[in-house]
C-alpha cells in the first residue's frame, strides 16, 4: 500500500446519478446516511460517465475497477452489486441500450488521508492522484470541486 503525500490535493465529486436504487436494495435507513449491504442500481437514464453516485453509494465500471485497482489506490475495495434497466431507460436511452457492467466502489478511506474518502454527509472525496486515475475513463457529468478537510483546530 503506498503511503498519501500530505502535500496532496483533494477534490469533492459529484458523480453522474444514472438511477435509483432497484428493488433488490437492502438499506438501513435507522442512520443517516442509510447504511447499504446489497447494492441494486435500478438505471433510468446513463449518460456515459463510468463513475456513478446513488447516494450514499458509489459505482465504476469494471474497467475502470480495474484500472482503479492496478494504480494501488488506497481507500476503496470493490463488491459485486446488481444492476437492471428500468422500462424508462430503454424509452430515454433506446431499445437496444445495454446494461453496464459495474462494480461497487466501497469507500473505506478517510477523505483528505486516504486516496478514497467519505465526509460525514457521504459526499466522495478523492486525492490528486485519483483524480487523475479517474480521468482516463469518461467523466464528463461529474462535477469536481477542491476540498480542503475542516480545520480541528479551536479558535
Amino acid at each position: 500500500m503506498k503511503k498519501v503525500d500530505a502535500h496532496m490535493m483533494y477534490h469533492l465529486l459529484k458523480p453522474e446519478v444514472p438511477g435509483e436504487f432497484g428493488d433488490n436494495i437492502d438499506l438501513d435507513t435507522s442512520v443517516h446516511p442509510p447504511r447499504v449491504s446489497v447494492f441494486h442500481l435500478s438505471i433510468t437514464d446513463w449518460l456515459g460517465d463510468e463513475l456513478l453516485e446513488s447516494f450514499p453509494c458509489f459505482a465504476v465500471t469494471t474497467a475502470l475497477a480495474d484500472k482503479l485497482t492496478d494504480a494501488e489506490l488506497t481507500g476503496f475495495a470493490l463488491a459485486d452489486m446488481e444492476v437492471t434497466m428500468s422500462e424508462e431507460a430503454y424509452e430515454l436511452m433506446g431499445d437496444d441500450a445495454e446494461t453496464p457492467q459495474l462494480k461497487w466502489l466501497q469507500i473505506t478511506g478517510r477523505p483528505g488521508h486516504d486516496d478514497f474518502g467519505q465526509t460525514a454527509k457521504a459526499h466522495l472525496v478523492v486525492s490528486d492522484r485519483a483524480l487523475e486515475t479517474l480521468r482516463t475513463h469518461t467523466l464528463e457529468h461529474c462535477v469536481i470541486q477542491s476540498w480542503e478537510p475542516p480545520s480541528t483546530e479551536s479558535v
